[in-house]
């Protein structure tokens, strides 16, 4: 390919932010934003963020109606976003997910392949049900796919005998395949895919926006009334994330006050174990915080924690340490790529309250200076990521023209 041509990429993925769900999928939008920005080779990009049909938008449906409220095209950082609609059967369609999602996208591919110029792949994000779809899709218009594996789409998904031969073909099809991080690439090892055939590609952070925010040791801490030490644990209030477990912990740390960042099915029960705990002085929940919002909080807590079960290259470990905030954090595969020197925090060895109260302890007893965890953060842009991508789409690109 001419290195003065434009690449045309059409970015697939469910996982995407919208005006309803502005945090969903966030770590698909940056990546794709910081490509875009980086100039080293001129792209152009639509994204299809297809959305599960619902018709009712009245707030008693819950989460469907946020479904039912996003609008059908936006633009988001420049970036055109059409959010499609298919059919999806609420827990009992799993394994036929892909096929449902690829059967309501055909027309919509069809014609963006057509029309103002088509586009010269497809950049898939999350390997079920998106990248299996994406794949037999591309296979239908004969346009290259790269798929990439964020977390339990192969750490998790796959433990289910279908939707695992699924994966395993979308594999085999795609021309490229992506891994956040070398432990999800070992995953995807185990499930048959030739390890030359990964390129592993980390999360970055946004080293601009992710930034120490000093004032807010004392401007939020002033306007939340904190004393003392403070923890922060930001995700969904679901299972995996672990809020359980660092709400267990504050039982042994006395002295330090628990804020919570996210929103979730398990909010109450949460509540009640706080309660029940005698924690609610010291335990609080803040509701989803604004992404633009967080590196206040991030900076103005003390250090921040991740008990998660499973992750792909947790966004919210870099967002910290780019903040100058240490992190404790369960094993959680990708979290040992990032936390490796004692500055940035620690790694628990077991995911249990014990083992997380006494790694917090430590750093609060010991806490680095928030400019050596800032600095250690600088290795985490997003340049090489973009430089990567960009290096594997024009090479696919250029395949795809010799093979044409």
């Amino acid at each position: 390919m001419d290195a003065a041509r434009t690449i045309r990429i059409l970015s697939f993925s469910s996982l995407y932010p919208n005006a309803a769900q502005p945090r969903h999928g966030v770590f698909v939008e940056e990546r794709l934003r910081h490509l875009v920005a980086s100039g080293g080779v001129s792209v152009t990009v639509t994204v299809l963020a297809p959305v599960p049909w619902f018709p009712w938008t009245h707030p008693r449906f819950g989460h469907y109606a946020r479904f039912a409220a996003v609008p059908s095209e936006e633009f988001r950082q420049g970036i055109r976003v059409l959010h499609p609609r298919y059919p999806v059967l609420p827990k009992i369609g799993m394994s036929v997910a892909p096929w449902l999602m690829a059967r309501a996208l055909l027309p919509v591919l069809r014609k963006l392949a057509s029309r103002e110029g088509g586009f010269d792949l497809i950049d898939a994000h999350y390997f079920y049900p998106d990248g299996v779809a994406a794949v037999w899709l591309g296979k239908q218009l004969g346009k290259p796919v790269v798929v990439t594996a964020r977390g339990t789409d192969v750490n998790w998904i796959p433990q289910y005998w279908l939707p695992r031969q699924q994966i395993r073909w979308a594999a085999s099809r795609a021309r490229g395949i992506i891994s956040v991080s070398k432990a999800l690439a070992e995953h995807l090892v185990n499930l048959g895919v030739a390890r030359e055939r990964i390129t592993v590609l980390r999360n970055g952070v946004d080293l601009d926006v992710f930034r120490p925010e000093p004032e807010a040791r004392t401007t939020l801490r002033n306007e939340l009334g904190l004393e003392g030490a403070v923890v922060l644990s930001v995700g969904g209030l679901i299972e995996r994330k672990g809020h359980h477990i660092t709400i267990d912990a504050m039982r042994r740390l006395e002295s330090a006050t628990l804020l919570i960042a996210g929103e979730g099915p398990l909010k109450a029960g949460l509540l009640r174990q706080v309660a029940e705990a005698g924690l609610s002085a010291r335990v609080r929940f803040l509701g989803p915080i604004a992404h633009e919002h967080l590196p206040r909080y991030f900076s103005a807590a003390d250090v921040s924690v991740l008990a998660s079960s499973r992750e792909g290259m947790p966004n919210v470990v870099l967002e910290s340490l780019a903040c100058g905030t240490p992190v404790v954090a369960c094993n959680a595969e990708g979290v040992s790529e990032v936390l490796v020197e004692a500055v940035a925090g620690r790694v628990a060895p077991s995911r249990d309250a014990e083992t997380l109260a006494s790694l917090v302890a430590e750093v609060l007893a010991a806490p680095p200076a928030r400019d050596d965890v800032r600095a250690y953060a600088l290795r985490f842009g997003w340049d090489e990521t973009s430089a990567g991508q960009l290096k594997l789409f024009q090479h696919i690109c250029d395949s795809s023209e010799t093979l044409g």
